[in-house]
């Protein structure tokens, strides 16, 4: 159990690093075209996260995200003590990439993002990419695993195109961008209603896919 949970905390770490770091430089380089921005952006998370997922799923499965393991959870792979630490992994890690990456950049280590990320529409496109996030995970794994990493980062980076929200779809993720007040970063206001439709997602994907 403690190679799972280092490998799960370096690794959502490392996804933080990647994507707060990449949207911090996409933004610096691209002169305020935000679609550029965007599209470094989700270039890096997508890369980045396949080469996560290829490197550390075989030590913890390579979930660096709650809901991954939450659905585990309900599928009955995972206890509750497993889940919880794995949670806190999970949570910290993320903090602490975020923390890093201001460090890198020179920026102040300490924030609170002031990017408000609080409607409806929002809320509503969280939870399709947290659906869509282990519809993928699932369904990719059925014919053959290998694909998994591939498919999981390929859908990443298209989801933050189709979704309006930027398909944070990972309730870590979420709370450690309040913590960055740069391109990636979204206010504490937004945080509870983005992790709430997160979880709605991933449970009603786990409650379609199991009669598949």
């Amino acid at each position: 159990m403690k190679g799972k949970l280092v490998a799960e905390f370096m690794g959502t770490a490392f996804l933080l690093l990647i994507v707060v770091g990449s949207g911090i430089m996409g933004e610096s380089l691209s002169q305020g075209n935000v679609a550029i921005a965007l599209l470094a952006n989700s270039i890096a998370t997508g890369a980045g996260l396949f080469v996560l997922i290829q490197c550390l799923g075989p030590v913890s499965g390579a979930h660096f995200n709650p809901v991954v393991s939450l659905v585990e959870f309900f599928a009955a792979r995972m206890d509750g003590r497993a889940l919880l630490a794995f949670w806190c992994a999970q949570f910290s890690g993320a903090v602490l990439g975020v923390f890093i990456t201001h460090v890198m950049f020179q920026q102040a280590i300490f924030q609170i993002s002031l990017k408000a990320r609080n409607s409806p529409n929002l809320w509503l496109s969280e939870l399709i990419a947290s659906f869509g996030l282990i519809s993928t995970i699932w369904l990719a794994g059925k014919k053959q695993a290998a694909f998994v990493p591939l498919c999981v980062a390929a859908y990443v980076t298209g989801a933050y195109w189709f979704t309006s929200s930027t398909s944070f779809a990972n309730p870590a993720v979420t709370v450690a961008r309040m913590f960055t007040n740069t391109f990636c970063g979204i206010a504490p206001g937004g945080v509870g209603p983005f992790v709430l439709a997160e979880v709605l997602g991933a449970s009603l994907a786990f409650l379609l896919l199991r009669r598949i």
